[in-house]
């Protein structure tokens, strides 16, 4: 009985939690299948190393702030070109990540960028890669904060333990230089060093409305570019699609959006 609550604290003590619990289970089964001490140790081995695997995950998920239910599964595919349809399961893999390459999507409103961009975040979390998602909106004042606190190379930091950060909506931020200077530090700091994912609604050519140097927009899409898969999302929205099929008797956009309108109304 000692030998055995010597042998619960050793474990809890080594940091087993999975043998801990299961190694009594595990020997009975041994037992009865008449295992080695060999195969008796590498199935304990294994339910340890898988469960940890889990709780990592669990660990990432949470941490990654992915949008809820945007996966691969609940992609509809057949709206992407080939092209699209034939990157994403390799984005997903992860090597891109490896390599500290970048992934721009473009698109307008509505084309599926965001969703796409967190699928492939969600399937490198469940590799094990770590992933957040966050709006340009809250990374922009997120760094302004830091750097008012005098803490921006810390926060930096904090942030470079990331594999690969998300930038959501980069058209939508607002112009202004110090909101420029923090994002263009925050992306120089991980060329070639860490992926970005950016979803933008705005081609290159306007990006002179995100950054207000022209020099800096230079800069920035040098660096964004230089190891970066591009990817343009086109066709009709998702969004004015599925409206449509709520509302089977509108036709257009201002129907969907003004359903008293004369036409909405069938006069």
């Amino acid at each position: 009985m000692q030998q055995r609550a010597s042998l619960e604290l050793m474990l809890k003590t080594l940091k087993l939690p999975t043998f801990q619990s299961q190694h009594a289970e595990i020997a009975r089964c041994g037992e009865q299948e008449g295992w080695s001490f060999d195969e008796y140790l590498y199935r304990l081995a294994e339910m340890e190393l898988e469960d940890r695997r889990q709780r990592r995950v669990e660990r990432l998920l949470r941490a990654s702030h992915l949008p809820a239910g945007k996966t691969m599964s609940a992609l509809d595919m057949s709206r992407f070109t080939t092209t699209i349809r034939r990157l994403a399961p390799t984005l997903a893999e992860g090597g891109f990540v490896d390599r500290a390459e970048n992934v721009l999507l473009f698109g307008l409103p509505g084309r599926g960028k965001t969703h796409l961009a967190a699928a492939i975040g969600r399937e490198l979390v469940l590799s094990g890669r770590g992933v957040l998602f966050i709006t340009t909106a809250s990374l922009v004042q997120r760094l302004l904060a830091a750097k008012r606190d005098l803490r921006l190379d810390a926060e930096l930091q904090a942030l470079d333990r990331f594999g690969v950060v998300i930038i959501d909506d980069l058209g939508y931020v607002q112009k202004d230089q110090q909101e420029m200077e923090v994002l263009f530090t925050f992306l120089g700091e991980r060329y070639e060093r860490r992926s970005v994912m950016i979803t933008c609604n705005l081609v290159f050519s306007q990006w002179d409305r995100i950054f207000t140097d022209t020099m800096m927009t230079a800069c920035a899409i040098e660096r964004l570019v230089h190891h970066a898969t591009i990817l343009e999302l086109a066709g009709s929205s998702y969004r004015t699609d599925e409206a449509k099929r709520r509302n089977t008797g509108l036709t257009t956009l201002e129907e969907i959006e003004n359903p008293s309108t004369p036409a909405a109304a069938g006069i």
